[in-house]
């Protein structure tokens, strides 16, 4: 699994970033939101999120893109990640980044299509989060 380290270098004790939860579960086009808390000294810090897609392609930064928004809480420290109208092409690893530091905040999430209830467990989104 990649690591953001190298793209914020200069890390500062006491900074992190953590998962507020480890498991979503969601259906395909409906929206979710991906929940990142933060714990910094700075006062104005900034906060990305980016989508990895391969090992086979760097992390993109994706607040930019039309389909993704955030909510950002300076005061209880959340920068949660809204996805709108989730779909199979949303199934990545989510990295929630701080800078100037990065402390290592990754979440995977896989989209499946919608299906018949046949396969009750198909057109679930899950998104689960793993500790670096």
């Amino acid at each position: 699994m990649a690591s953001f380290s190298p793209l914020f270098p200069g890390l500062t004790a006491g900074d992190t970033i953590s998962p507020d939860q480890d498991q979503l579960t969601g259906t395909e086009g409906k929206s979710l939101t991906m929940k990142c808390n933060f714990q910094t000294s700075y006062d104005n810090p900034w906060l990305h999120w980016y989508k990895h897609d391969s090992d086979l392609q760097a992390p993109q930064f994706i607040l930019w893109k039309r389909k993704y928004s955030v909510k950002h809480d300076k005061d209880n420290q959340e920068f949660h990640l809204q996805i709108s109208s989730a779909a199979v092409t949303d199934s990545a690893v989510y990295y929630c980044a701080l800078r100037p530091t990065v402390t290592g905040n990754h979440k995977r999430l896989t989209c499946r299509q919608h299906n018949t209830a046949q396969h009750p467990l198909e057109g679930l989104t899950h998104f689960e989060s793993t500790d670096c």
